[in-house]
């Protein structure tokens, strides 16, 4: 490219590919200055503003902002490379807690994502037979509650939802009810639980439990929560006819429900159980 001794805005705008209007606050801020001709008292621009214009737009693709570039672009600090060291630092501290951010949101949604399309599978495919099934083991931020029969309360739970607020975390994926007795919750009987759900952060050690790492009994309900001791009384009696004995403790994983829709005919429930060999 063959440089003039002078470019108008039009120039400018055309040959950079910026617009004038963009020219013209880099102008007022004094990031490109321009020269006015005395004689028509039009403003041109000589090639070495010209030549600004990449540099500006490098450092804008790397997320610098107009004043965060000046001080290192004009270069009149006593050390230009300290002030850039300083700037470029601080430049990747803010981009890897904006990728860190990121990703936590990209993973909640596509958990939630996987849930609808595992609910979308059961659904479509009536999925409601009895299995064994090894369950991989995952670290869970849990809570210990007392359960008092409303179920919607402790899957939208907002105790739960103010701890994990308090202990600086996020959740993912679906939520996890550990009843202590199955029985009793066939029986709509009060009883403690735990709430599980996995994080997006790491939780310290007395924050966290283990589920998994084990063969379990397995078995998807579909519908309202309301009849769920009937997929109860099915895994009981599939496990009594393939001599399983079935632990105390249930967990009831949520695929869908009052977090993703009104509508109760369209939840879908997984229950779980510790199982041994009679």
């Amino acid at each position: 490219m063959r440089f003039k001794s002078r470019y108008s805005v039009g120039d400018v705008s055309k040959v950079c590919n910026v617009s004038k209007k963009t020219l013209r606050y880099y102008d007022k801020i004094g990031l490109i200055n321009s020269e006015r001709d005395d004689s028509n008292n039009y403003r041109y621009y000589s090639s070495e503003s010209l030549l600004a214009v990449p540099v500006i737009k490098y450092y804008k693709q790397m997320g610098f902002k107009l004043d965060e570039m000046r001080e290192f672009i004009e270069g009149n600090v006593q050390n230009v490379y300290r002030a850039m060291q300083r700037s470029f630092s601080a430049k990747i501290d803010e981009l890897e807690a904006t990728q860190e951010e990121t990703r936590r949101k990209y993973v909640s949604v596509k958990d939630w994502y996987d849930l609808i399309l595992e609910a979308e599978m059961v659904i479509d495919n009536n999925i409601k037979e009895v299995s064994i099934k090894y369950v991989n083991s995952s670290d869970y931020l849990f809570l210990e509650q007392e359960f008092d029969n409303d179920i919607k309360a402790s899957i939208i739970n907002i105790e739960f939802t103010n701890y994990v607020e308090k202990v600086n975390n996020e959740i993912t994926g679906p939520v996890i009810i550990n009843f202590s007795s199955f029985q009793d919750r066939m029986q709509n009987k009060n009883q403690k639980i735990r709430m599980l759900q996995k994080t997006l952060m790491v939780c310290k050690e007395h924050e966290k439990m283990k589920f998994g790492g084990q063969m379990m009994i397995s078995c998807y309900h579909i519908g309202s929560h309301e009849t769920i001791n009937e997929t109860y009384e099915k895994m009981c009696h599939w496990a009594r006819k393939h001599g399983y004995v079935i632990g105390e403790e249930s967990f009831e994983r949520y695929v869908t429900d009052y977090w993703t829709t009104r509508n109760n005919s369209k939840f879908v429930t997984e229950i779980l159980m510790h199982v041994s060999r009679q």
